[in-house]
């Protein structure tokens, strides 16, 4: 048994292979010397027809189409009858309304049959994307080695990215690649990269696998306003809502993540590159009900945080899943570098990515509401705060510089800005302020 049938039947045990197609015994499109008998070893060498095998089987109580591929068959390499295989096995994982998961050990396209082999990227695009379109997960898979165009495809256009630890990820194989950073080419270089969700060990993969399954669920109602954790006091004035907000006891996001969901799981990066540690994504079951949520850490937002925000709606807008975000920032990132990795656009696409949501975003500011680099994250109608927390349109101490006052009137500055949660719930400008146990 090769390793991709047996990784596919220790991940799903009622693993059944899907009708294919007869593969090619001959020397294929281009008349490539010895191409056909190199086929009949590969298959005596594997005991597979085709560098692919599909199927659907269970992965902890999760039905799902199966997409893995044998890198011992021309290492895992894509031709037309491979690319036939992986194209019917997403239209059959559509007309069943299934989840793909696709289990990637690949070098790429098939030098033996050129163009031919190519080309097959192009369908298989398509063929994920009219699954992403009718609204069903896909999970890759990244095992040792994922190169090449399948890569690009198929593995880095799934809704997440499972790498297994140490793997070789890249377009470029190593054969191929000129000198350089090889850690940039492993599944932690690509994590670091915000390219892939999650490392993990093979002996962790099967409950990952069933644990993403389990949280891509859709459902309709919107997520509950979560309880509020610290004082339940209110602020004397503004600039005492200030100093409430901005105390090392005030509880944090993953203080209320771990307090609202019985489990959860984070998706990483903004797949350009770029990672914000200060911006919790992922999603999370809450009374048994699957809830995405984009969370702020009390950190300046990167363009990367905003994008990986803007990521995780896009996701959840596509899968039907509702949002919870949480905000908490003392505004965006002001610096040059911030500027440069575009800022201003990195914000723009969240603010369109909440207001064309389709699913329904509850909001509670927890924190530092900071601005535009807090408000790109609330939803426009369900915004909550909770009694240790502030909104503003500046922070008092910037206001003051701008209005050219001294330090001494910050304080007065911040009573001006009315920037308590009564103070905004007087205004309008959230519905509530959430309540304690």
């Amino acid at each position: 048994m090769g390793e991709a049938r047996a990784l596919a039947v220790a991940l799903a045990p009622d693993f059944a292979e899907l009708p294919s197609t007869s593969p090619q015994e001959t020397d294929g499109p281009l008349d490539w010397p010895g191409y056909g008998t190199a086929r009949k070893l590969a298959a005596e060498r594997t005991g597979e027809r085709e560098s692919v095998l599909c199927g659907v089987g269970t992965l902890g109580g999760a039905r799902a189409v199966l997409i893995a591929f044998e890198f011992g068959f021309f290492g895992g390499s894509v031709g037309s009858a491979a690319g036939e295989r992986v194209v019917r096995a997403f239209a059959h994982a559509l007309a069943q309304r299934l989840p793909v998961v696709s289990l990637l050990a690949t070098g790429g396209s098939r030098m033996q049959e050129s163009m031919v082999s190519l080309r097959q990227l192009q369908r298989i695009a398509a063929a994920r994307a009219c699954l992403a379109e009718a609204g069903l997960p896909h999970v890759a898979v990244l095992r040792n080695p994922t190169t090449g165009g399948v890569w690009a495809s198929l593995g880095a256009s799934a809704d997440v990215i499972v790498a297994l630890a140490q793997a070789q990820i890249g377009f470029a194989g190593r054969r191929v690649r000129p000198p350089g950073d090889d850690h940039a080419y492993r599944a932690e270089g690509q994590f670091a990269a915000g390219n892939v969700d999650e490392v993990v060990t093979p002996d962790d993969l099967p409950a990952v696998l069933a644990q993403w399954l389990e949280l891509l669920r859709g459902n309709a109602d919107p997520a509950p306003v979560p309880n509020a954790l610290g004082t339940a006091e209110p602020a004397a004035g503004g600039w005492d809502a200030v100093r409430l907000t901005r105390a090392a006891v005030r509880p944090r996001a993953d203080a209320y993540l771990d307090d609202y969901f019985t489990a959860r799981r984070t998706i990483s990066g903004d797949r350009c590159g770029g990672v914000d540690d200060g911006v919790r994504c992922g999603v999370g079951l809450h009374d048994g009900r699957p809830i995405a949520f984009a969370a702020q850490l009390g950190t300046p937002t990167t363009p990367a945080g905003f994008r990986t925000a803007t990521r995780l709606l896009r996701l959840a807008d596509r899968l039907r899943l509702p949002v919870l975000t949480l905000v908490d920032t003392p505004g965006a990132a002001n610096d040059d570098r911030a500027e440069r990795a575009g800022l201003g656009p990195s914000i723009a696409e969240l603010f369109g990515a909440i207001a064309s949501a389709r699913v329904p975003v509850t909001t509670l500011v927890i924190g530092e509401g900071g601005s535009g680099g807090a408000l790109a994250l609330a939803a426009p109608d369900n915004t909550w705060i909770t009694p240790d927390a502030y909104f503003s349109v500046i922070a008092p101490e910037l206001a003051a510089a701008i209005l050219k006052r001294p330090a001494t009137e910050v304080p007065a500055v911040a009573d001006a800005l009315r920037l308590r949660p009564e103070d905004l719930v007087a205004l309008g400008a959230v519905r509530g302020i959430a309540g304690t146990r």
